[in-house]
């Protein structure tokens, strides 16, 4: 009887000793599962770029790979009610370009490729100086948050809500939103070599206006890239 109770003693002991390891052991697998499944989400993501032919409708390859990655981390953090789309504005290009790219990420399509204005303050042909103060009438790089939209003095438009402190946080208080305008149109690149400029909206053609809001409104990811050093050496979004 003695012998008997030890030896269930024994075992439980063993069992109890081996716990910790098998806990260690899922745990471990739990982890390598997560990080596993979020590479695969960027591989997928990453191979749209060739997929939809991103580079020859004038994508930069460096625009896509930073949206797609501070995407990824935005959504980890739960800060898009709609993850199916991104939208990736390229001022790596100049304005006569088609340099608005919305892409479904869920259908594997690009929606919509068409021209979008930078601010006054921003420069000429190139948007090449950014800022996120008032009465600067620059364009803000960074990632935001489509909102919601309203009837304003520019017509349909839509709010956008910045998420990089430094970059773009006050674009509410500045009234940075995307409406449509008269001097986004090939017939006004004709005219004076280069693209109308906002006031630091991205303003779009009159006639895609209300289709690429209708689309995009409502919580997803909208993204405004530069090669500019400040904004790759700072956010921490992109070096997240």
């Amino acid at each position: 009887m003695i012998v008997k109770n030890l030896r269930k003693k024994l075992l439980v002991f063993g069992f109890m000793l081996h716990l910790p390891f098998a806990f260690s052991i899922n745990n471990k697998a739990l982890s390598f599962t997560s990080h596993t499944t979020e590479k695969t989400e960027l591989s997928v993501l990453e191979n749209l770029y060739e997929k939809l032919e991103l580079s020859n409708k004038g994508l930069s390859s460096e625009a896509f790979e930073h949206a797609i990655k501070g995407f990824l981390v935005l959504k980890e953090k739960g800060e898009f009610l709609n993850n199916k789309i991104l939208s990736i504005v390229d001022f790596t290009k100049p304005s006569t370009q088609k340099r608005l790219y919305v892409i479904d990420l869920e259908n594997e399509k690009v929606l919509f490729n068409t021209y979008v204005s930078h601010g006054r303050g921003s420069g000429q042909k190139m948007a090449e100086t950014f800022s996120n103060i008032p009465e600067s009438f620059q364009s803000s790089l960074g990632f935001y948050e489509t909102k919601g939209t309203y009837e304003g003095k520019n017509g349909y438009s839509m709010k956008l809500c910045g998420l990089e402190k430094g970059f773009n946080n006050k674009a509410e208080d500045r009234a940075i939103v995307m409406h449509g305008a008269d001097y986004v149109s090939e017939k006004f690149i004709r005219s004076t070599g280069y693209l109308g400029r906002s006031w630091g909206c991205p303003a779009l053609p009159q006639e895609l206006n209300k289709p690429v809001i209708e689309k995009i409104k409502g919580g997803t990811c909208f993204f405004i890239y530069s090669h500019n050093n400040n904004y790759l050496s700072k956010s921490k979004i992109i070096n997240a």
